[in-house]
Formats: structure tokens, C-alpha cells, sequence
């Protein structure tokens, strides 16, 4: 059985190549229009969704059967056609010319496996059990949705402030250490959304010395 490496690839501005026009294919290419990947299709027909991207200019459309040169230049290609056949040639031809393929019909057959995904803003939770069965890797994404609500997109971004702050006038690797891990504590979180604290350096590094120091107290005592 194969073991699979997790990983988060950047896709924006990069091209992946969609083989199949169906829901399959759809569901492929809305996570990688979220990533800001350039997106070209392989299909003679395609869904309503995918058919109204392409009208307004959000991918490509090749109308045709797939053929290995509709692979040039991507960096990622999806087999999602709704023919076995077409899948088992696309994905051949992509292992062929070194390119990275997901098998949709069959995730050991290719190079990568999709996650469940949930997104929010720059807070993203997967969860896969390897191809063995994608409904439970979903299921887990649901029940996460209501630990995990939309406020976590807004905790992203403040910590992402918080660490390039920290980054820039903290010195000490270990003080920078401290001073990240008390900024994601639970409580902080919310105190850095609903206080904009992140827009005054100083007072933001007092205020994470503080809850760094009373952190330490409590693990002494």
C-alpha cells in the first residue's frame, strides 16, 4: 500500500490541467480557483458550473478528447474524465512527461491524493484516510466546521501580523519561541480580533511578554 507524504502546495498563478467536464472535475477545479491556480480544462462537454468559469473567463477550455499535449506547462494534472480509459491514458502520459497526477477514479494509481478540506481564510484543516475511505475523511471536516467557525480566518491573519512583528524586533529565538506560542493560546486569539492590538507594535510585545511570563508562572507552580 502506499504511504503518502501531506504537504500544501502554492498553485497560485500555476497551471494545473483538468481532464473531465463532470462534477468530479468541477469539485477539482473550485479548490483550485480558491488557490489561484490557472486552470485549463480537457472535455468535450462540461457542467453548467464549469461552462459558466470559462464563459466569464476563470479557465480554459480545450472542447475536445484529452491528449498528452494538452498537458504543456502544468504543474499538477487531474484524470476526472468520466471514461476509465481516458483516465488510465492521461494519467500514463503524466508520469510519462514527469507531472504530477491525481486518479480519480483510483488515488493509488496516481501521484497525489485530495485531502477533505476546510477553509477558512488562511486557516486550513484537511483531513484523509489515504484512499481508503474519502466519506470518513468528510465526515471528520463537518463535525470540525462547528469547533473551527469563521473566526478563525480573522485569528489567522492577526497571527500572521504577530509573527512578521515578532520576527522583525525580537532577537532571541527562544523569547520568539515564547512570545508565538502564548499568541495562539485560545483567549489570546480572541483578544488580538477584537482589539486591532497588532497595529501598535509596542504595545503588542508588552502585552505577549505579559502573557508569556504569567504562561511560565503557571508551569512552575
Amino acid at each position: 500500500m502506499a504511504e503518502w507524504y501531506p504537504v500544501m502546495l502554492r498553485m497560485e498563478g500555476k497551471l494545473a490541467v483538468v481532464i473531465g467536464g463532470g462534477p468530479v472535475a468541477e469539485r477539482k477545479v473550485c479548490g483550485l480557483l480558491e488557490a489561484g491556480a490557472q486552470i485549463r480544462v480537457v472535455s468535450p462537454e462540461l457542467t453548467e458550473g464549469l461552462r459558466t468559469l470559462a464563459e466569464v473567463g476563470r479557465l480554459e477550455w480545450r472542447q475536445k478528447e484529452a491528449e498528452a499535449s494538452d498537458l504543456a506547462g502544468a504543474t499538477l494534472v487531474f484524470a476526472a474524465a468520466g471514461s476509465s480509459e481516458a483516465n488510465l491514458r492521461i494519467t500514463a502520459a503524466a508520469a510519462a512527461s514527469g507531472i504530477p497526477v491525481n486518479a480519480a477514479e483510483d488515488g493509488e494509481a496516481g501521484d497525489f491524493i485530495l485531502p477533505a478540506v476546510l477553509r477558512r481564510g488562511r486557516f486550513i484543516l484537511t483531513a484523509s484516510v489515504s484512499g481508503a475511505g474519502p466519506a470518513l475523511a468528510s465526515r471528520v471536516v463537518r463535525e470540525l466546521e462547528t469547533r473551527y467557525g469563521p473566526e478563525y480566518a480573522e485569528y489567522a491573519d492577526e497571527l500572521r501580523r504577530i509573527r512578521r512583528i515578532v520576527k522583525e524586533r525580537v532577537s532571541s529565538r527562544e523569547e520568539r519561541r515564547r512570545l508565538l506560542a502564548a499568541a495562539a493560546e485560545t483567549d489570546a486569539l480572541e483578544e488580538w480580533r477584537t482589539t486591532g492590538i497588532a497595529a501598535e507594535p509596542d504595545r503588542l510585545l508588552e502585552r505577549l511578554r505579559d502573557r508569556a511570563g504569567s504562561g511560565q508562572d503557571r508551569e512552575k507552580r
